[in-house]
């Protein structure tokens, strides 16, 4: 059996870090619930306006195009800023540029909550989700460097990541309840509890989290790649209201395939790139972005269609349903604390596929959506499979989107994912919007816009299926691998060692 090395040269000095079997102190635990706060405010937000929208509208007289910006402005920042938001923590300090971060969303939420003109919430909504791009990819990047990979780290990133997931699941249903109020609520509620994250922060996150890596600055990189986001993001969004055909949007996207052609050239050309395309030699972390693409932009698309089937062909209230997607969320957050253990059992390999084929089940269990749908016939059975297969699927991916994955480029890979993750939300939500559209002809009929849903319920079921024959590659590929080689599970070593780069660290 081939042997393996510590990598101890590349982990930073800490009495904090953690084995597989030691317990953890209660500053670390204190520096994960602080980092599972942030990403779980940052993940709230992308579904949580939703609910509100009809009430912001009418209260701040938006119109429908300028309404969907409300959304699309806060997607559209974190999306496209992500890739440097991962590039800034690993050059500049994962520390800082996470306090940075959280104060900025602190101040845009309470911003968002207090304005009453149309342009200025959009401007908040943005840099919203610009401080979102950069606390997202340091509070992963500060994990993945504090706990060695192995159990410890599927233990530190399950707990981490399925509060992200709870964030998504617990959006609509947190919106239902504040709207109820007031739809100021849904943005302030993030305020207090982002300054209380902010303070503990400052005394809990680890000390190696101050460290800036070495290399330059890719200035071109960052200026085309972050352009090139920002415009892909911006176009699809715009293409809903302009029409896809049209001039201006076909020339977007030719402007966007210029700009990531440039982009590319310069990060194979430049001595310290933003993006070091070597990465993707790694299949595992190709195979879970292109995954985490597909699967969250189902799962926003399908967010989008079954918000507006509820409110305006069910004609349940706000509060009705936010209680009636709650059991998708109660799944996700009660997961939380047992996902390290089950990732570590099973491996990311087979629970990926588990959790992609869930999902998948439950969009086809809604196609039976009609103008009479219940609770206990229609609904329940997908928010069960949603939570189940999200609860499976969300952690396992972004395990896996950094495993082996060294650790002054954990900032990279972190970013690369939560781009991944953010870019398929815009792509596939604004492709569904428009199939739905097209379906139902504007129509305001509960027959027209069922015409529209099914489509776009087709639509969201593809783009999962393709999520999950990607995932089943991946553990053929590992079952293959694991004939060839040593029949050991590929964390053991990683257990091992852990013990040992830990006294190193110590």
């Amino acid at each position: 059996m081939p042997t393996h090395t510590p990598p101890t040269d590349r982990i930073p000095q800490t009495t904090d870090a953690p084995s597989g079997t030691d317990p953890w102190s209660p500053r670390l635990w204190g520096a994960l619930i602080v980092l599972c706060a942030a990403l779980f405010l940052d993940a709230l937000d992308v579904s949580m306006v939703g609910v509100a929208l009809p009430s912001i509208g009418a209260d701040l007289k938006l119109s429908t195009s300028t309404l969907q910006w409300v959304v699309s402005g806060y997607v559209l920042g974190y999306g496209g800023l992500l890739l440097l938001g991962g590039r800034a923590a690993d050059l500049l300090g994962r520390r800082r540029v996470f306090l940075i971060a959280l104060a900025v969303f602190a101040g845009a939420s309470l911003l968002g909550g207090v304005l009453d003109d149309g342009g200025l919430l959009i401007g908040a909504r943005f840099l919203k989700g610009a401080s979102a791009a950069f606390t997202a990819p340091a509070a992963l990047s500060i994990i993945t460097t504090t706990f060695p990979e192995g159990p410890a780290r599927n233990k530190a990133l399950s707990i981490f990541t399925t509060c992200g997931a709870s964030g998504y699941s617990l959006g609509l249903v947190l919106s239902g309840l504040l709207t109820s109020l007031n739809w100021r609520c849904t943005f302030l509620m993030p305020v207090p509890v982002a300054v209380i994250a902010l303070v503990f922060a400052l005394r809990v996150l680890p000390k190696h989290a101050h460290e800036r890596g070495d290399g330059g600055y890719d200035v071109l990189g960052a200026i085309t790649g972050t352009a090139a986001l920002l415009l892909l993001v911006f176009t699809v969004t715009e293409a809903q209201s302009v029409g896809w055909a049209t001039a201006r949007t076909i020339g977007s996207l030719v402007a966007v395939a210029v700009l990531l052609t440039a982009f590319l050239v310069i990060e194979q050309r430049t001595a310290h790139p933003l993006v070091r395309l070597g990465i993707f030699r790694n299949g595992a972390v190709a195979r879970a972005n292109s995954t985490a693409f597909l699967l969250m932009g189902s799962y926003a698309g399908f967010q989008f269609i079954i918000a507006l089937y509820l409110q305006r062909t069910l004609h349940w209230s706000a509060l009705q349903m936010g209680f009636g997607l709650l059991p998708a969320g109660a799944l996700v957050a009660l997961s939380a604390t047992k996902m390290g253990a089950i990732v570590d059992r099973y491996g990311t390999g087979r629970l990926l596929p588990l959790g992609s084929l869930a999902m998948l089940i439950g969009y086809a269990l809604f196609l039976r959506l009609g103008p009479h749908g219940t609770f206990l016939g229609l609904v329940l059975p997908t928010m069960l499979l949603l939570g189940i297969g999200f609860a499976l699927f969300y952690p396992s991916v972004n395990i896996a989107a950094t495993n082996g994955v060294a650790d002054e480029e954990q900032g990279l890979a972190s970013g690369l994912v939560n781009t991944a993750i953010q870019v398929g939300n815009a792509l596939v939500l604004a492709v569904t919007t428009a199939v739905l559209t097209a379906g139902s002809h504007g129509g305001t009929s509960a027959h027209d816009q069922l015409n529209g849903y099914r489509p776009a319920l087709v639509l969201v079921t593809v783009v999962a299926l393709a999520g999950l024959l990607i995932t089943a590659v991946g553990a053929l590929l590992d079952r293959r691998r694991a004939g060839v080689h040593h029949p050991v599970p590929d964390y053991d070593y990683r257990r091992a060692d852990s013990g040992a780069a830990l006294k190193e660290r110590v």
